[in-house]
């Protein structure tokens, strides 16, 4: 079985070789339990990876019928300096907590909420990938606290000015220290979202976590999810700025 640091590094078709190293959570399919060993040693890995669809064929797919009766279309074509140009796409990993003392809050790149493995609240974000790298971002949940988790909602949001998700291929995955990975792909298209809950993972209360896939789009941000998802926490904008003082989230 390859590990996780190799899929980390990006050595992501290794897992491909067998299926049963693999959930994917569906509509049709959308839960799955993580058991035993594997839901209370190690960390929990949650990797968001994603690529950027290119300008050209984004416009295209929304154009064709249309330039199918354009009579233009027998005509050459010009050439175009910025034919292929990939669109630059800044998704972010997040995690919503509640803790089983009531604590609520956020682990996300704005406002530097990078989280604690160590302490309260058990998460934290690897860092903030811009444009898509490699190995995406990733977040660690110390399961060896699973007992102060009463519910992790991971979302992934887009950050201001940038395009929507209808203009990426984006996957999310968790991968416990033992059993199949569980992947849940944003491949549904949501142009105007700002923000998509992907997966809600609770504590069952019985050795087990359940992980629900969600796939959520709103047009809002945190604290529009903060309300579909009742966390009823606070909320204000948050700058991705190094001088900019930190914030709860982006309004």
């Amino acid at each position: 079985m390859v590990s996780v640091w190799e899929f980390l590094r990006g050595e992501r078709g290794a897992f491909d070789s067998g299926v049963q190293n693999k959930v994917t959570l569906t509509k049709s399919q959308p839960q799955h339990a993580i058991t035993g060993s594997a839901a209370t040693t190690g960390y929990l890995y949650v990797n968001l990876h994603w690529t950027a669809r290119s300008a050209d064929r984004a416009a295209s797919a929304r154009g064709a019928l249309r330039r199918l009766f354009d009579p233009r279309i027998l005509r050459p074509m010009e050439p175009t300096s910025n034919q292929g140009q990939q669109v630059n796409v800044d998704l972010d990993l997040a995690c919503m907590y509640e803790l089983t003392d009531g604590t609520r809050g956020v682990v996300q790149p704005l406002g530097k909420y990078f989280g604690d493995l160590q302490h309260p609240p058990y998460i934290k974000l690897s860092g903030d990938d811009v444009y898509g790298a490699p190995s995406g971002e990733t977040m660690y949940v110390n399961l060896e606290k699973k007992d102060q988790f009463r519910r992790l909602l991971i979302f992934v949001y887009i950050y201001d000015d940038t395009p929507a998700f209808d203009r990426t291929h984006a996957t999310l995955t968790i991968v416990p220290q033992s059993g199949p990975r569980i992947e849940i792909s944003l491949d549904e298209r949501a142009p105007q979202a700002r923000s998509c809950a992907v997966v809600l993972i609770e504590n069952a209360g019985d050795g087990q976590l359940t992980v629900r896939r969600e796939v959520r789009y709103v047009h809002g941000f945190q604290s529009d999810l903060d309300r579909l998802y009742g966390f009823g926490m606070q909320w204000q904008r948050g700058y991705k700025t190094p001088s900019a003082p930190g914030s709860g989230g982006a309004e």
